[in-house]
């Protein structure tokens, strides 16, 4: 076995044991750190693929931005996890039939793979030394997917608006600063004189 092939699936075994456990692991923090774990193995196989540049975007903005707002999120927020144990195992029936659903269907994808007769010559093929790794993601991403590389973008800046107003809950319970309120108030009004005699409260 070659040192390639040893790297391979040492990182292969530890994304797939990181995301099991991240599932199933039953302290919400440990879960983070277990995909943390997940993260920096598919970074090394990215590595391997001679993909550094996603390597390194998949290090620095989902695990050194993403994973650590999850552990920070995680540990501030006052979470009743015995009450999200209890609502697991309400839907726990639905999550094993999606499951099953999910793995038949990898079954037949599987079942009918077939290795197209140039992938071979494609992989061997030699790549122009003079086109970075960089230079050729941007020139995919921005000459020849472009548009749906925009459409992408407007996907998840509509889920994000989508989840903002879902989530917004407008309380009447609670004061708010109305701006133009204070500038347009009255001073003769906005204060009141009271004659708080000795011994009496207001």
């Amino acid at each position: 076995m070659t040192a390639m092939a040893f790297a391979f699936y040492m990182f292969a075994i530890s994304a797939l044991v990181g995301g099991l456990f991240t599932v199933i692991s039953r302290n919400p923090v440990h879960s983070v750190l277990w995909l943390i774990l997940s993260f920096i193995s598919a970074a090394g196989l990215f590595v391997l693929l001679g993909a550094e540049f996603v390597a390194m975007l998949l290090v620095i903005v989902y695990v050194g931005a993403v994973a650590v707002l999850f552990l920070f999120v995680v540990m501030m927020l006052d979470v009743d996890f015995a009450e999200l144990k209890a609502e697991m195992a309400r839907y726990m029936p639905l999550a094993l039939l999606i499951a099953v659903i999910l793995l038949m269907q990898f079954g037949i994808a599987f079942g009918a793979w077939e290795v197209s007769p140039g992938a071979e010559a494609a992989a061997v093929a030699p790549t122009p030394v003079d086109v970075q790794n960089t230079a050729a993601l941007g020139l995919l991403l921005y000459d020849k997917y472009f548009l749906l590389f925009q459409l992408a973008g407007l996907i998840l800046l509509v889920a994000m608006i989508g989840a903002i107003v879902l989530t917004l809950r407008h309380r009447t319970d609670i004061k708010r600063q109305n701006v133009l309120h204070q500038m347009w108030r009255d001073p003769a009004k906005a204060m009141e004189l009271k004659d708080v005699k000795p011994g009496q409260g207001l």
